[in-house]
């Protein structure tokens, strides 16, 4: 048995997060979020998707590419992590989380699936809800998510069941959300209530710019309360 393996990405997932700041933290968080994975000349076959339109839900193996691109892969990993949900003062086990500093920088995200279009000039495309991936994040492998099996609703979710909910109210004054397109208004208003911001950051003074969909919205938190202040494109 081989002791590595090279993994070859079988697609790249298009979305409206062109950086890591802002994207969801987990798959799931925000349903109103759509995305679309673009399979590689090589994997551009509609029998390989032939019956994924019969699942609801998919799982996505896929690559931290930010992490590795970075410079901070498996070489330089570290056993003890600090999780931005405990503060980021608190070191965990890497394996006791989801940090994308891990051995070798792989995610895992559960996806809903909108709609397979297996024709299409790029081969076959899924569109997908809830992917917590930035853009042009490869993909390793798709599976499908099977309800009898992966789902556990009595499992126990380790120091993430004690931490706090993260749902804050937006402000988002009626002349700047005209700024954004329609079909984009309700994502970023899910991205921005599930607080972006590290759990270490209450600073109510400090301006933040999330990149989204070609525009940059800069905001403000006080409290629970979410400010935005601007929207201009993405230069």
């Amino acid at each position: 048995m081989p002791e590595t393996y090279t993994l070859t990405p079988i697609a790249h997932i298009q979305n409206d997060f062109p950086e890591k700041f802002g994207i969801p933290r987990q798959s799931g968080l925000v349903e109103e979020l759509r995305a679309r994975i673009v399979f590689e000349p090589a994997f551009r076959s509609a029998d390989a998707v032939r019956g994924l339109e019969t699942y609801s839900h998919l799982w996505l193996i896929w690559q931290f590419s930010a992490v590795v691109d970075a410079g901070q892969d498996g070489a330089n990993w570290r056993p003890t992590v600090r999780p931005p949900r405990l503060g980021g003062n608190t070191r965990m086990g890497v394996f006791a989380t989801r940090s994308p500093f891990r051995p070798n920088a792989l995610g895992l995200s559960c996806v809903r699936l909108v709609g397979l279009d297996a024709h299409t000039p790029q081969g076959p495309v899924l569109t997908v809800a809830g992917a917590d991936l930035m853009d042009g994040t490869p993909i390793y492998d798709i599976k499908p998510y099977l309800p009898y099996v992966d789902a556990r609703p009595d499992a126990v979710g380790g120091f993430t069941d004690t931490t706090k909910d993260y749902a804050l109210t937006v402000r988002f004054p009626p002349e700047l959300l005209e700024k954004v397109p329609a079909s984009r208004r309700a994502a970023l208003a899910g991205v921005l209530r599930s607080d972006p911001r590290p759990s270490y950051q209450h600073d109510p003074d400090r301006v933040y710019g999330l990149s989204f969909a070609g525009l940059r919205v800069r905001f403000t938190v006080d409290g629970t309360t979410l400010t935005v202040t601007a929207v201009e494109p993405e230069e």
